[in-house]
């Protein structure tokens, strides 16, 4: 049943950032009256289709749906109708084929500010970035941030969220530091927080809680003790607060676990609030092999205090013509900090692991559709910017190895030799054969 949920939200995905992208091509193509003969999404054997309208365009459903295209009457692709050799494309100017192929990438730019947009407009719900006390000797910790701080900016933009939280810092990768500017009892502080520490893994994972920034979730709770386990027979019971392990003080579910995990057979000091008085209760977590690791568990389940997170919580919410700016905003962000992967990954900087076919896509489709609508209209906003941008690339066989073709054109005052557009296909097919094998592989690495 999950397996046919994630498929049915990839194809959904897949569905409308192929049909926006071609829409691009197909509206501009007949703004400035190129004649449109197919309009099909999938490549491939022609399952279904349907013609329609004064130019009588077959509109297609193709056997392989992992893209489309728009057929325009081109008289390099075959005979033209001597009615139809003022409509080819390949007698427009340069520029109006400049713009037919870029309204591809543009259209999956703009679905992308419109998708941010009514996120916005709905309002994101998130927690305010109040942290919690900073781990001894983290980065957080070095940098002077304290327990109860609220995040307001960093490298001063705006922080709403604490997941704004995470994508300005992300955005930061790269550099030795970030200048994060707190809001401490009214009063309000910057602070360096030094990036130097996390190596190139630490950014593909949990690097907020590598540099020692954690939320302020509360004490967490123990929702129930399972029979037998080492929490039943220390004496935790459902309800109890924890408040600290040896010591430390503790403000979320994954913390405890984090401490737990590390300590297999050895004894902890749970320190728990129960009907208003604090105790010390000893536990020893039970040691477990888990991916040839032995870790330690304890045998409860916790939960996040309620109260707590209703005071932090917060919703992200604009008006109309406000949220269409900001999607604009974040779609623009998005679009140059992917560019910025781009490069990081070649040159070396950012793991090869970042790129994700197909599999990937489907799995997080199922799991943002899982997470709620707004979650998955954010995840289509940031696939369909994905592909926007890798469809400018300078790459033969991608649009922007045709924008390629026609800037040169404008250049040299001609056509760039066919010679040269049959060479550049061939460079392209390679290039793009060694992504989806480099992709696929990422995929079921991930898998298995």
């Amino acid at each position: 049943m999950m397996l046919l949920q994630k498929l049915l939200f990839f194809a959904v995905t897949l569905g409308v950032l192929v049909v926006f992208h071609e829409l691009g091509h197909y509206v501009v193509a007949r703004l400035v009256g190129v004649k449109v003969l197919r309009f099909s999404v999938g490549f491939g054997r022609i399952v279904w289709s349907r013609r329609l309208g004064r130019d009588r365009t077959e509109w297609a459903l193709s056997a392989v749906p992992l893209g489309g295209y728009v057929k325009m009457v081109d008289e390099r692709e075959g005979e033209v109708a001597p009615a139809d050799l003022g409509r080819a494309f390949n007698r427009q100017s340069v520029w109006r084929r400049i713009a037919i192929v870029a309204a591809g990438p543009v259209a999956n730019l703009l679905l992308a500010v419109l998708l941010f947009a009514g996120t916005y407009v709905a309002g994101i719900p998130g927690e305010r970035a109040i942290l919690a006390a900073p781990p001894a000797g983290s980065p957080a910790a070095v940098a002077g941030l304290a327990a109860s701080d609220e995040v307001v900016a960093v490298n001063g933009e705006h922080v709403l969220s604490w997941q704004d939280l995470r994508w300005r810092l992300l955005k930061a990768s790269g550099n030795d530091d970030a200048t994060v500017t707190v809001d401490r009892s009214g009063i309000r502080s910057q602070h360096l927080l030094s990036l130097q520490s996390l190596r190139r893994d630490d950014w593909e994972g949990n690097f907020v809680s590598v540099l020692g920034l954690k939320i302020d979730l509360g004490p967490p709770r123990v929702n129930d003790v399972l029979p037998g386990r080492p929490a039943a027979v220390a004496g935790l019971r459902a309800g109890d607060a924890i408040i600290a392990i040896d010591g430390q003080a503790v403000r979320s579910p994954s913390e405890v676990a984090a401490i737990t995990n590390a300590h297999p057979g050895e004894r902890l000091a749970f320190t728990v609030l129960r009907d208003g008085a604090s105790q010390d209760i000893a536990v020893v977590p039970e040691p477990s092999d888990q991916d040839g690791k032995k870790i330690g568990l304890a045998g409860m389940r916790l939960a996040v205090d309620p109260a707590a997170v209703a005071q932090i919580g917060t919703t992200v919410r604009y008006g109309p013509a406000e949220a269409v700016v900001q999607g604009a905003r974040k779609t623009w962000e998005l679009s140059l900090f992917t560019v910025k992967m781009l490069g990081r990954i070649l040159t070396g900087q950012a793991s090869l692991k970042n790129v994700s076919g197909p599999l990937t896509m489907a799995d997080y489709a199922g799991q943002s559709a899982q997470a709620g609508v707004l979650t998955f209209i954010g995840y289509l906003a940031l696939i369909s910017i994905s592909l926007g941008v890798l469809n400018l690339l300078p790459v033969p066989l991608l649009d922007g190895g045709h924008l390629m073709y026609y800037l040169a054109e404008i250049v040299k005052g001609g056509p760039v030799p066919d010679r040269v557009i049959e060479v550049g296909q061939r460079i392209g097919m390679a290039v793009l054969a060694m992504l989806m094998a480099l992709a696929l592989f990422n995929d079921l690495s991930r898998l298995f």
